[in-house]
């Protein structure tokens, strides 16, 4: 998994008025939790924009006021109309305690269907998978040559080394969508025979 580097400021006022005012100076305020005390801090849109707007996943370097902690990225909120973020809540990972986190599938190699004439469709971009950090991988990849026209790859049928996967097991992640010129060339076929 990925690192990324992020420091922030320990934030003394709490409440509404004092969020908005954390806002209004372009920063967003933030909770770390899991090390028994929750931290509230603050980080500038600059310095997220990399993190939040990013398909991959990331193990965040947090350095807030000197102290050090390991996290992942547990929640955030956008502005409905503005898109800009809100609040981030983050969440300490340890070498013990698993954690539950949206890891991207790569799907990989020609598969059969689409050298007949079909369309190979990703219907899942990410996993919910559940483990330690350190057993995280930044994708999950599915080899797909062997999948034939109007077949498809369930989350049952996927496996990772060390993580469980928590969606359900009869969900679709891929498949071969046959086209109108596949349906076509196999009609065409049936009626030859």
């Amino acid at each position: 998994m990925k690192t990324f580097e992020l420091k922030g400021k320990v934030r003394a006022d709490l409440g509404k008025k004092a969020t908005k005012a954390v806002r209004s100076t372009d920063s967003v305020p933030c909770v770390l939790y899991g090390s028994g005390n929750n931290t509230h801090f603050t980080t500038t849109q600059s310095e997220i924009r990399k993190l939040i707007y990013s398909p991959e996943v990331f193990l965040v370097n947090l350095d807030i006021d000197g102290k050090k902690n390991l996290a992942i990225i547990q929640a955030l909120q956008f502005h409905p109309v503005t898109d800009i973020v809100l609040h981030l809540d983050f969440l300490e990972v340890t070498n013990t305690k698993d954690v539950i986190v949206e890891i991207p599938v790569k799907l990989e190699g020609l598969a059969e269907g689409v050298k007949a004439g079909g369309k190979l469709s990703l219907e899942m971009r990410k996993l919910r998978v559940k483990g330690l950090y350190t057993n995280i991988p930044e994708n999950i990849v599915i080899d797909v040559t062997t999948l034939d026209l109007g077949k498809t790859i369930q989350v049952g049928n996927v496996s990772v080394p060390n993580l469980e996967i928590l969606n359900a097991k009869n969900a679709v992640v891929a498949q071969v969508k046959l086209t109108r010129a596949a349906r076509g060339a196999a009609a065409n076929a049936a009626e030859t025979k």
